[in-house]
């Protein structure tokens, strides 16, 4: 049996001032779900192999969600397809109960894989210079697919072991930060049933596959785009007084922008501010009319969310002013935001307990917040439910063993070309995971 434990829901529908309603997280029958992934296993990784060899990027996951949408059909729920462009949403009924929400993502990366696998992808999509781009699941959105389909299949079958709704979400579109919001902007929330706790995992390339890590609290960062135009007034490189130049302005502002963390944001609060790209000018003895820049901007606070952005605008409008511009900068906060992923620290740790019981307990650690950013959090910030976003270790244990040796080799990051989780027991794993957790949240009474 599991640890047994007791987590609270906030922010109910009840309204402000009521009690909020229990979740009782009881004993999940771990050796069900075991014998049922036994029986199944095999099935689930030819599906895998199949995802992974035809990824699609976002907002293009068609032969994917119909895949997705053919599985969960098999299995019992009741299907949408369509919603927030190419999401899935599949619904399962066993009564009175809880609601839970499962949530696996599916877009893929525009990158030429390199893992040598026999079922890696060939597959290629439009570049937007107008040659062609390798696409590939170097992220590991084919293992959340996979796990999501699983995890239904498998309650599905153990339908008499819990009692509730299980609503299951194949979204699109995570690498762009759009399809959380885009399904909850097509009524997720309205058209389907609404949920009081949701759940999610995403893989790990620094953790051996067969383990499964946990972050109480923030787990993934707010994310902005900010795309910076500084204007100035072009001209020959020998006379530069005859100019404006935005090269040496827009290289003051990248100057001072790093004070923004340092000076305007507390120490304990993190941040990050980062020019991920600079253009501007085409030839040596040319200055140019115009400078570009795009950052990337992090944060997990609100407040210091906004402390930067305002930062940023300040800092581009006064570098201006000093170099006398013939224009204001022009700034743009992309729309492509990503809010901070927050996991409840009471269902964290209850998750971590029984999950300890099940695996073992040095199947299960907790990891450091990353800077990262997750669409998955969207969904527990708009209900006020608890969120749980857990971490799948993916690496071959031998070669993680080889590469924390002095000078070992360096395991392959998320998206890149060589990422390639072992599958066998990253998607054993995160069912077996999953499963426990959905059974012992919607355990009966």
């Amino acid at each position: 049996m599991l640890v047994a434990a007791t987590l609270l829901v906030v922010g109910c529908a009840a309204g402000a001032g009521a009690a909020p309603p229990r979740l009782d997280l009881r004993a999940g029958d771990d050796a069900a779900v075991v014998a049922w992934l036994d029986q199944h296993l095999e099935s689930l990784l030819a599906f895998y192999r199949d995802l992974h060899a035809h990824p699609e990027l976002s907002l293009a996951e068609h032969r994917t969600a119909a895949a997705v949408a053919a599985r969960l059909r098999a299995s019992g729920f009741r299907v949408t397809e369509g919603v927030g462009g190419t999401g899935v949403v599949g619904v399962l009924e066993r009564g009175a109960g809880p609601t839970l929400l499962v949530r696996g993502d599916m877009d893929a990366l525009p990158v030429t894989e390199g893992t040598g696998l026999p079922y890696a992808s060939r597959a290629q999509a439009p570049a937007p210079d107008g040659g062609s781009v390798g696409v590939m699941h170097a992220c590991g959105h084919d293992v959340h697919t996979t796990v999501l389909v699983g995890v239904g299949a498998a309650l599905a079958a153990l339908g008499d072991r819990w009692a509730g709704t299980v609503v299951v979400i194949a979204q699109p579109a995570e690498e762009i930060g759009r399809g959380a919001a885009m399904m909850i902007a097509d009524g997720l929330f309205e058209r389907f049933p609404r949920p009081e706790a949701v759940l999610a995992l995403h893989v790990e390339p620094e953790l051996p596959a067969g383990r499964i890590g946990y972050t109480p609290g923030f787990n993934a960062a707010n994310v902005d785009s900010v795309d910076v135009t500084i204007h100035g007034r072009g001209g020959h490189g020998a006379y530069p007084h005859e100019t404006v130049d935005p090269i040496v302005a827009a290289a003051h502002f990248v100057t001072a922008l790093q004070t923004l963390v340092s000076r305007r944001v507390r120490p304990i609060d993190p941040a990050v501010v980062t020019v991920g790209s600079i253009h501007g000018g085409s030839k040596h003895n040319v200055i140019p009319d115009e400078v570009t820049l795009q950052l990337t901007v992090r944060s997990y606070d609100d407040q210091v969310r906004a402390t930067l952005l305002d930062g940023i605008r300040q800092m581009a409008a006064g570098t201006c002013d000093v170099f006398r511009c013939p224009a204001p900068p022009t700034v743009v906060v992309r729309d492509e935001y990503t809010p901070a992923a927050y996991n409840d620290p009471a269902l964290t740790a209850a998750a971590a307990a029984m999950l300890r019981t099940a695996l073992g307990d040095g199947m299960v650690v907790e990891l450091p917040a990353g800077m990262g950013g997750e669409d998955f959090g969207r969904y527990a910030r708009t209900l006020e439910v608890p969120g749980l976003m857990l971490r799948l270790g993916s690496v071959d244990p031998a070669r993680f063993a080889a590469s924390r040796a002095p000078d070992g080799p360096a395991l392959p990051s998320l998206h890149s070309s060589g990422f390639a989780p072992l599958a066998a027991p990253t998607v054993r794993t995160g069912i077996r995971a999953l499963g426990d957790l959905a059974l012992a949240l919607l355990a009966p009474p």
